[in-house]
């Protein structure tokens, strides 16, 4: 009886655990819509910033980089983001967290973009 008593203790608890893990990974869908939010540079570096996001796009070519410019802020991100694992996820996550609580003076923002066309 003690035994069944502490499997089942032990079951809860890892279940309880493992949807705690759960909660923390962030949606597809929100992500592809912070990740859609950021400027064009800010965008760029954060999908560099995950492997997997990255070998997307070059594996579209020479020509790969400037599709998606041209359609980053429409292209569905969120197959791309559901085929991350639980870990790569949170780096997304954390990439774009820090992409968008970087100084706006950088280059990456977009009074330091219109500073550069404007050379």
């Amino acid at each position: 009886m003690f035994k069944k008593l502490t499997l089942s203790v032990a079951m809860a608890l890892g279940l309880a655990a493992a949807s705690a893990f759960a909660a923390d990974i962030p949606d597809s869908l929100k992500l592809e819509r912070e990740l859609q939010s950021l400027s064009w540079q800010r965008f760029r570096s954060v999908v560099e910033g995950i492997p997997k996001l990255r070998a997307e796009v070059d594996r579209h070519g020479q020509f790969g980089w400037q599709y998606v410019r041209a359609n980053y802020r429409t292209y569905p991100w969120k197959k791309n983001i559901d085929r991350l694992d639980p870990d790569q996820k949170l780096e997304l996550a954390l990439l774009i967290q820090k992409a968008r609580t970087a100084r706006t003076t950088s280059p990456a923002s977009p009074a330091g973009e219109q500073a550069q066309r404007s050379r």
